[in-house]
C-alpha cells in the first residue's frame, strides 16, 4: 500500500501504539517528507547546464505525464505476476543488489556538496575518471563515464558503509537514508518542463494512486512482497523498544517525489519572475503540508490506510492556481516553460560525480509505482495497513 501505515494491531506482535508513539512517528515522517522538498527544490533551480548528461535534470514533458500512470500501471501489474510466478526470494535478493547500486550514487550526489564546504580549499583534491567503453574507433561507445574526485570518493565510501548496513541489517535508519537520498536526488533531477505538464502529471497518479489502493489488491500485494528503501519508515514503538523498535509507520516516496517536483518547478517559475519573492514557492510548500496532515488525520480517523496523492494533488495544485487567480498571473504561470540554465542570481551548486545516467534517470523505471508502495512485507516486521493485516497469516511471522 503506498500511504502511511495506521496505528492498529500489528500482525506479528500484539502491540497498540500509545498517543506519544503515533504523534512521534507521525510527526518525524512529516518533518522528513519536507527535507528533500525544499532542499531538492532550492537544487533544482541550480542545476546547470552540462556535456555530461548526468549533469543535467531529466525533463518531464506532457507526452511523458501523459504516459506515467499507464506506465506505473504496467509495471505495478508486472510485479504482481513476478512475485506470482517466481520465488519472491530471489527477486528481492536482485533488487536489493540494484537498489544498494542505486542508493550509494544518490546518497553520494546529495552529500557531495556538504562535503566540498566541509573540506578546506587547501585540501590536496585529485581528479580521477573511471571509463568503460564498447567497440573501436568511430563505433566506439561509451557505457559508463563516471567523473569524480577525492572529495566524491569519500562520498562514495560512507554511502558505501550505508548501503552494506543496508543489505545486512535491512535497518530502518539506513532504509531511511537511502530513501531522503532517493526524494532529493527526485525532486533536484527531474523537472517539469511546464505547470500544464504538472497538472497532467499529478492528475494522472491520482486517478492511479486511488485506483490501486481501492480497486484492487494488487498494490497490497507487491507491497508485502516488495523489500526496497523507497519509503520512509518511523517506529511507533521508539519510546519503549529505542532503535530495535519494529512497529513502524511509513510513507512512500511518491508521495514526496511527485509533489516535490511541481513544487520545485514553481520555485523555479518564481526565481523566473524575478520579484525577489517565493510566493508560489510557499504557498505550494504550506499546501503539501496541509494535504499530508490531511491523511493523517483522515487515515488514523478512519483506521485505515489512505492514497496520500487523494489529497495532496489538489492541495498542491489549487494553492498556487488560488494565488495566481488573486495576483492576476494565471496566464503567466501557464505560458511559463522551465529552463535547463542557471538563473540569474541562483547561487551554483559545487561539483559532484557523475555516470551516464543520473540517479534520477535510473530511478526513473521504479518512481510511478514502486516509489508508491510505502508497507514492506509483514515478514519482514513491518506493521501492514488494517486492510491488508486481515489477509495476513501467522506463516508469515519472522523476527527482525
Amino acid at each position: 500500500h503506498d500511504s502511511l501505515s495506521s496505528d492498529a494491531l500489528n500482525v506479528t506482535a500484539k502491540f497498540v501504539a500509545t498517543a506519544e508513539g503515533t504523534a512521534l512517528a507521525y510527526g518525524s515522517l512529516v518533518f522528513m517528507a519536507l527535507l528533500p522538498i525544499f532542499f531538492g527544490a532550492l537544487r533544482s533551480v541550480t542545476c546547470s547546464k552540462s556535456k555530461n548528461a548526468a549533469d543535467m535534470p531529466e525533463t518531464i514533458t506532457s507526452r511523458d505525464a501523459a504516459r506515467f500512470p499507464i506506465i506505473a500501471s504496467c509495471t505495478l501489474f508486472g510485479l504482481y505476476l513476478f512475485f506470482k510466478v517466481f520465488s519472491q526470494e530471489y527477486i528481492n535478493l536482485l533488487l536489493s543488489v540494484y537498489f544498494f547500486a542505486l542508493g550509494v550514487l544518490a546518497m553520494s550526489h546529495t552529500m557531495s556538496p556538504l562535503m566540498s564546504r566541509i573540506f578546506p580549499d587547501s585540501f590536496p583534491n585529485k581528479q580521477f575518471q573511471l571509463l568503460f567503453t564498447q567497440g573501436s574507433g568511430e563505433s566506439k561507445e561509451e557505457i559508463v563515464n563516471y567523473e569524480f574526485d577525492t572529495k566524491n570518493l569519500v562520498c562514495l565510501v560512507i554511502s558505501s558503509v550505508v548501503g552494506v548496513w543496508y543489505l545486512l541489517k535491512k535497518h530502518w535508519i539506513a532504509n531511511n537514508l537511502f530513501g531522503l537520498a532517493f526524494a532529493l536526488n527526485g525532486v533536484e533531477l527531474l523537472h517539469l518542463n511546464n505547470v500544464s505538464t504538472g497538472c497532467i502529471l499529478l492528475g494522472g497518479l491520482f486517478v492511479y494512486d486511488v485506483f490501486w489502493v481501492f480497486g484492487t489488491n494488487v498494490m497490497v500485494t507487491v507491497a508485502r512482497s516488495f523489500e526496497a528503501p523507497i519509503k520512509l519508515v518511523f517506529p511507533q514503538d521508539l519510546l519503549e523498544k529505542g532503535l530495535d523498535a519494529s512497529n513502524f509507520a511509513m510513507l512512500g516516496l511518491g508521495d514526496i517525489v511527485i509533489p516535490g517536483i511541481f513544487i520545485a518547478l514553481l520555485l523555479r517559475f518564481d526565481v523566473s519572475l524575478k520579484k525577489n519573492s517565493r510566493t508560489y514557492f510557499y504557498s505550494s510548500f504550506l499546501a503539501y503540508i496541509f494535504g499530508l496532515g490531511l491523511t493523517i488525520f483522515v487515515m488514523h480517523t478512519f483506521k485505515h490506510a489512505q492514497p496520500a496523492l487523494l489529497y495532496l494533488v489538489p492541495a498542491c495544485i489549487g494553492f498556487p492556481v488560488l494565488v495566481a487567480l488573486l495576483k492576476g498571473e494565471l496566464t503567466e504561470m501557464f505560458s511559463y516553460e522551465s529552463s535547463e540554465e542557471v538563473l540569474p542570481g541562483s547561487p551554483r551548486l559545487t561539483s559532484y560525480p557523475t555516470v551516464s545516467g543520473s540517479p534520477a534517470s535510473l530511478l526513473a523505471p521504479w518512481m510511478p509505482s514502486l516509489w508508491r508502495q510505502a508497507p514492506p512485507p509483514a515478514a519482514a516486521g513491518y506493521s501492514q495497513p488494517p486492510c491488508a493485516k486481515e489477509e495476513s497469516s501467522e506463516s508469515e511471522k519472522k523476527d527482525q
